[in-house]
């Protein structure tokens, strides 16, 4: 069975003024995605700006998912690392904090070959219970995990159980999907893809979007899963501007502006990373305004 199906938010992680994360605000955030509809609350992900966590924070922030979620949905955990070892620490500290999955980045900057992906992977599944969600983004990684090799994986470790799919090619997806029977839990990491990816059995979405519009976001799915194609496919149409501006800069420096624009107040963002430009800003802003957020 699926950790989940529907939407997924990759939801961001709050800072004060000082930089220091801010429990409060989470849990904030956590309380209205549920209230929302939010069917997962993915932690510490790369929207969750998860590279410029301590080990200290990163164990903390998916503790207090996990305490501020209350067992009401999932708790999916980002715990790759471009380091094997570092990857099965964080894990299993992910384990032991009760998360209910995991998300796995591919090994970046590294460039692994697909042997290595495969022996990469392997080994962090035979350290863990959790289930498993393989994430595949090359364009932030610089590392493709192709369709044969998310197969062997996932007929070869019973606790890998799905894939971030965020390649943006729905060919490799559709040969992903076709390799694996149609079994593994695809969710789409691509936020205006999420339809199409549905289409060929995917059970969701890892949303950025989410942040900002959790109830149209899991609409969308839920409406799919009813059978209500004309709604569904009519929700990602019309988030399309507004998902172009989200990542009109670097995610999640837009999504991250979107909520304070809103009045969520979640902060600024850690070095290297830095607040919007101002033109970029004003297209955004404009964006949440034809879409009825401001």
């Amino acid at each position: 069975m699926a950790i989940y199906t529907g939407s997924g938010v990759a939801i961001v992680t709050p800072f004060k003024d000082n930089l220091e994360v801010n429990y409060d605000k989470l849990e904030e955030l956590i309380n209205w995605q549920i209230d929302q509809g939010t069917d997962c609350i993915v932690i510490a992900g790369t929207t969750g700006e998860s590279s410029t966590l301590t080990m200290e924070e990163h164990h903390k922030v998916i503790q207090a998912a996990v305490e501020f979620t209350k067992h009401r949905v999932p708790v999916v955990a980002g715990t790759g690392s471009n380091c094997t070892q570092t990857a099965i620490h964080l894990t299993k500290e992910a384990e032991e904090a009760g998360a209910d999955g995991a998300l796995i980045v591919t090994p970046y900057y590294n460039k692994a070959t697909q042997k290595g992906l495969v022996a990469h992977y392997s080994r962090i599944a035979q350290e863990t219970k959790l289930p498993i969600i393989m994430y595949n983004v090359p364009g932030r990684t610089g590392c493709n995990l192709m369709p044969e090799t998310v197969a062997e994986l996932f007929a070869k470790e019973e606790n890998i159980v799905g894939l971030k799919e965020a390649t943006g090619n729905m060919a490799q997806a559709s040969r992903t999907m076709y390799l694996t029977d149609g079994k593994i839990d695809m969710y789409s990491g691509e936020d205006a893809l999420v339809v199409p990816l549905m289409s060929i059995g995917a059970k969701g979405v890892i949303s950025v979007w989410a942040n900002i519009a959790p109830s149209k976001v899991h609409q969308m799915c839920k409406s799919f899963f009813d059978g209500d194609l004309a709604t569904a496919q009519r929700l990602q149409r019309e988030a399309i501007p507004l998902i172009d501006a989200l990542f009109s800069e670097v995610n999640p420096i837009p999504v991250k502006a979107a909520l304070n624009l809103m009045g969520k107040e979640v902060g600024s963002l850690r070095s290297p990373l830095c607040e919007m430009e101002e033109f970029t800003k004003a297209k955004l802003a404009e964006a949440m305004r034809e879409y009825g957020l401001l």
